[in-house]
């Protein structure tokens, strides 16, 4: 029974945080879907970021536990400390990025070929480090990649698909609040 307990807070505490990754891929879903992309093109584009929100902790994990076998409990403050960086970039990056009049011909480059790649790359970094820091704690690897990897593809989906309707009302803050759950997070697993 106990061991059922313990892997439910486990699925809840690697959904909520698949659900704060997600978050950087939903803003900035959000302003790219200001395009008006057809269906098709938000399929193409959330599934690669899907696919990277996979790849990219699935590599963090693997280091991390790797790290963890060689230097024991220290990785486990590393990966705390890296998660907490991680969140205070996304919040400050939220709070201090600018739109500069460029941004819509940018985002039009990232829909396709390389500029599509180097977007779901770009949004996915941050589901590297946080993957590094699941590796130093012995996360259920599996169950972590498979929830990371459908909440970025859903959430990247659901700001294409809404984009332009409340980009205006909780666009900027999206990423800030993604950030502060992976700043509690890393806090969580420093105490």
């Amino acid at each position: 029974m106990s061991s059922i307990l313990l892997h439910n807070g486990e699925f809840m505490t690697l959904l909520v945080m698949a659900l704060a990754l997600g978050m950087d891929a939903f803003s900035l879903g959000l302003g790219m879907g200001m395009l008006k992309l057809r269906p098709r093109e938000i399929a193409r584009i959330s599934s690669t970021i899907g696919v990277f929100h996979v790849v990219m902790p699935l590599l963090g994990m693997v280091v991390g536990l790797y790290l963890s076998s060689v230097i024991g409990d220290f990785t486990r403050w590393i990966g705390a400390l890296l998660l907490i960086g991680l969140g205070g970039q996304m919040v400050w990056n939220s709070i201090f990025s600018r739109e500069d009049e460029h941004g819509d011909s940018r985002a039009a480059a990232r829909t396709s070929g390389w500029g599509l790649f180097l977007f779901a790359l770009s949004v996915s970094l941050d589901s590297l480090s946080v993957g590094f820091s699941l590796g130093t704690f012995g996360a259920n690897l599996g169950l972590a990649v498979t929830l990371f990897g459908i909440c970025g593809m859903v959430l990247a989906a659901l700001g294409l698909a809404i984009g332009g309707r409340i980009s205006h009302l909780f666009g900027e803050y999206g990423e800030a609040i993604g950030g502060a759950v992976l700043i509690a997070f890393g806090l969580k697993f420093l105490l």
